[in-house]
């Protein structure tokens, strides 16, 4: 997907706040002149303003971090009370997804958030949407259009990788015959490919490669299946790395099963239970990347930001960017009580 003219906006969070009003540099000056104080108008942008129709649809929660990006989508729609948010069945039929977009065209929404089953596949709906006039907010799986959003939320999948890959490089140290493997997730989706591309740049930048791969579908049972069948190949094996913690839940009962202890395990998502496992220090898992679960609710944001021809606040840019790319940092036992609070459920 092209992205010559987007604006790629790098953050841990998203904090939404508007522009103050003034550029003076002379704080007296601007309250001489009627405008309050940068700190002030920084929370503008929560006041009620213009009502604003959101739609949003994503797949179905049949994993902990999917059920998370729409229950923190709804909960964040109702801290504001010029916002109503529509909330279509999670499907992972593109043919009804696209449905539940056309509908929401009909009914002349505001806005749609959409965390589409497949990115390629919803691109002309979305086209569509943006056509007749709708602010799209593309979230987490990518269209292949720039025509096709305004705004695109993502998690940083190539980031993840990098992450991953560089958390085992630091712990292996230098062992050039160390065995890595990894446990995909989805191989069809870019963000996969994204993820295992920088799992493989970071390992290759400390001497080491993926000496063995598997993939799994983000489910419990794939997850078990694809570790079941990398154990069985390989009979010595240093570390590895799990795309998703949902899976992994399936991962780890293939290892308990095996009886094998002679490897740590990173996962990637970064969920509650994994994060437990952390910090009790009685797990073969060590680390686990973090993939924000916020990204719906910050398309909500940014939709309720676009239709009401507002900015994003501690920006000199007066309009929202066309990408948000959120971070993707690994937690350990020694950060593990800072990211637990906001984890979701495997």
């Amino acid at each position: 997907m092209s992205r010559s003219s987007a604006r790629t906006l790098v953050i841990a969070g998203l904090s939404v706040f508007a522009l103050a009003a003034c550029t003076s540099n002379t704080p007296k000056a601007e309250e001489k002149a009627g405008n309050p104080p940068a700190n002030q108008a920084a929370v503008k942008n929560d006041e009620p303003g213009k009502k604003v129709k959101i739609g949003f649809s994503a797949p179905a929660a049949d994993h902990g971090w999917m059920g998370a990006i729409t229950k923190a989508t709804q909960a964040e729609a109702k801290k504001y009370s010029d916002v109503e948010l529509v909330v279509a069945e999670g499907t992972n039929d593109v043919n009804q997804q696209i449905s539940q977009v056309e509908t929401f065209i009909n009914q002349k929404v505001d806005a749609i958030v959409l965390l589409p089953y497949d990115g390629a596949a919803l691109t002309p709906v979305a086209t569509k949407a943006m056509q007749a006039g709708i602010t799209v907010v593309n979230v987490d799986r990518e269209f292949d259009s720039p025509f096709a959003a305004r705004t695109t939320v993502l998690g940083d999948n190539h980031g993840m990788g990098v992450s991953a890959g560089t958390y085992i490089c630091q712990q292996l140290k230098g062992k050039k015959d160390a065995v890595v493997a990894e446990i995909a997730g989805i191989d069809s989706l870019p963000l996969t490919q994204d993820r295992s591309k920088g799992f493989k740049e970071a390992l290759a930048d400390c001497g080491l490669k993926v000496s063995n791969r598997v993939a799994a579908k983000f489910t419990v049972e794939s997850g078990e299946e694809a570790a079941t069948n990398l154990l069985q190949a390989a009979p010595k094996i240093d570390a590895i790395w799990n795309h998703d913690d949902d899976q992994g839940v399936g991962v780890m009962a293939a290892i308990k099963n095996s009886g094998r202890k002679e490897f740590f395990v990173v996962g990637g998502a970064g969920s509650a239970n994994v994060m437990r496992d952390i910090k009790s220090g009685n797990s073969l898992l060590k680390a686990t990347v973090i993939y924000p679960s916020t990204q719906g609710a910050d398309g909500v944001r940014l939709a309720r930001l676009l239709v009401q021809k507002k900015a994003l606040g501690d920006l000199v840019e007066v309009e929202v960017p066309r990408t948000v790319q959120l971070y993707a940092p690994v937690v350990t036992k020694d950060n593990v009580d800072q990211y637990l609070p906001t984890a979701f459920e495997s």
